[in-house]
């Protein structure tokens, strides 16, 4: 039976304060199991990227609790917390977020290295991850000789290289062509059928539909859209 790996009850996120106090979240309550593939949809401005930094542990919520893999997470101090978005979620950016001085290859390398994993064993599941996105040919090339599409599969090697339970996925496609985008999505559905849970944000209806489950927010707060 899947386990749930992220579990939310009346998570909040405000900033200011009466009568000033602007909600970006509002008492989200949420389970996602093993194996889930989510998007989270909803206008610009609606809590999508709020809620994606609290699950990823890059902010911390104003109220509420959150639990990644049964770990209460406002308990950790910062370098606990370092650890899980280290070891537990791989992060897709919409920008890709590559180092420009750095290869492919060294770029997919660096989140192994800063867990600790010796260097023969990154080079080698670098290589096989760069082979996975199709870009063994690509190891050594830097992000500028790059096209956006090719930019982007270096970047979801780089989340897998830890084995992550979660990939959090901030719109993956916006900045590629249709084909490009394509090509990205196949991936993370290949990767999901492996059992990751993959969590995407997108304003874009045709790659939320093929989710299995749609949460969309609005105002700060999250409904699951059901069929």
């Amino acid at each position: 039976m899947p386990q749930d790996v992220i579990v939310t009850q009346k998570l909040t996120k405000t900033y200011g304060r009466p009568p000033v106090q602007v909600f970006a979240l509002r008492e989200t309550t949420l389970s996602i199991q093993q194996g889930d593939y989510i998007a989270i949809i909803g206008p610009s401005g609606s809590g999508k990227s709020t809620l994606m930094n609290l699950l990823g542990c890059l902010d911390k919520p104003t109220s509420g609790t959150l639990f990644i893999e049964g770990r209460d997470v406002l308990t950790l101090n910062e370098n606990q917390l370092a650890k899980i978005r280290r070891e537990k979620i791989g992060f897709i950016f919409q920008k890709y977020n590559l180092i420009p001085t750095l290869s492919a290859l060294e770029n997919v390398e660096l989140s192994m290295g800063f867990a600790g994993v010796d260097s023969q064993t990154r080079t080698t599941r670098a290589k096989q991850l760069l082979e996975m996105v199709e870009l063994s040919k690509r190891l050594t090339h830097k992000p500028s000789e790059m096209s956006g599409g090719e930019q982007q599969r270096v970047a979801i090697a780089r989340a897998l290289g830890n084995n992550p339970s979660i990939i959090l996925a901030d719109e993956p496609t916006g900045n590629v062509d249709t084909k490009s985008g394509e090509n990205i999505m196949r991936i993370l559905e290949d990767v999901n059928t492996r059992g990751e849970t993959i969590i995407v944000v997108t304003h874009n209806m045709a790659i939320a539909q093929r989710a299995k489950r749609v949460l969309h927010i609005q105002d700060g707060e999250v409904r699951e859209q059901h069929a």
